[in-house]
C-alpha cells in the first residue's frame, strides 16, 4: 500500500497514523508542537487578562512544574535517552518538539559542555510584537527555570548559564544563547 500524503478522499474505518508518508508525519509533528505552544500562550493570556500578569506567571510555573516532569519522563522513555552528561541533555533538546519550533544550533564542545543558540523563537517574536516587556520574565525567569529543570533531570551538577538573553535591540540578532556545563 502506498503511504498517504493527506487524508483526502472517503472516510477510512481502518485509519492509522502509520499510513501516512514520512513527510506528512513530520508536518503533523510540527503542527502538534505549534498547537501545544499556542495553547500554552492562550491560557497564559487568558489568566493574565482576568487576574493580571503576576497570577499568570505564578500559574505558568505551577503548570510547568508538573508538565515539565511529564515531558521529561515521556521523551526520555520514548527515545531511550539515558546518561548524566551535557551530551545527553543536548540529545533531549534535539528531540524536544518545543525547541524544534525554533531555528537553533548546538555547539557540543565535549560531553560535559555545550552552547545552545536560538536564532528564531516564536514565543520571543510574539512577546516582542506585544511590546509589554514580558520577554524579560519569559527569557529571564521561565526559560532558565525550564533549562535548569531539564539539565538537573539528567544530572543536578549541570550548570546552565545564560550567555545572551533578551531584551534585544537588533531583531536580526540571535534570540538567546545558553551554556550547559558539567564540572566534574
Amino acid at each position: 500500500m502506498n503511504a498517504r500524503r493527506d487524508y483526502s478522499g472517503p472516510f477510512d474505518p481502518n485509519f492509522e497514523h502509520s499510513q501516512f508518508a514520512r513527510e506528512t508525519l513530520l508536518e503533523l509533528l510540527s503542527a502538534y508542537a505549534e498547537y501545544i505552544l499556542r495553547i500554552d500562550g492562550f491560557w497564559y493570556l487568558a489568566v493574565m487578562e482576568k487576574w493580571g500578569n503576576d497570577a499568570a506567571f505564578d500559574t505558568d510555573l505551577s503548570v510547568w512544574k508538573r508538565g515539565q516532569m511529564y515531558e521529561l519522563k515521556t521523551f526520555t522513555e520514548a527515545f531511550n535517552l539515558h546518561g548524566n552528561d551535557v551530551a545527553t541533555v543536548m540529545k533531549y533538546m534535539q528531540v524536544n518538539p518545543w525547541l524544534n519550533l525554533c531555528r537553533y544550533s548546538i555547539d557540543l564542545k565535549n560531553n560535559d559542555h555545550a552552547i545552545l543558540t536560538k536564532y528564531t523563537c516564536p514565543t520571543l517574536s510574539a512577546l516582542e510584537k506585544e511590546g509589554k516587556g514580558r520577554e524579560r520574565i519569559q527569557c529571564g525567569e521561565i526559560t532558565p527555570w525550564t533549562f535548569n529543570t531539564i539539565a538537573h533531570y539528567f544530572n543536578p551538577a549541570i550548570k546552565v548559564r545564560p550567555i545572551r538573553i533578551p531584551p534585544r535591540t537588533d531583531y536580526h540578532d540571535i534570540c538567546c544563547q545558553w551554556e550547559f556545563k558539567l564540572e566534574r
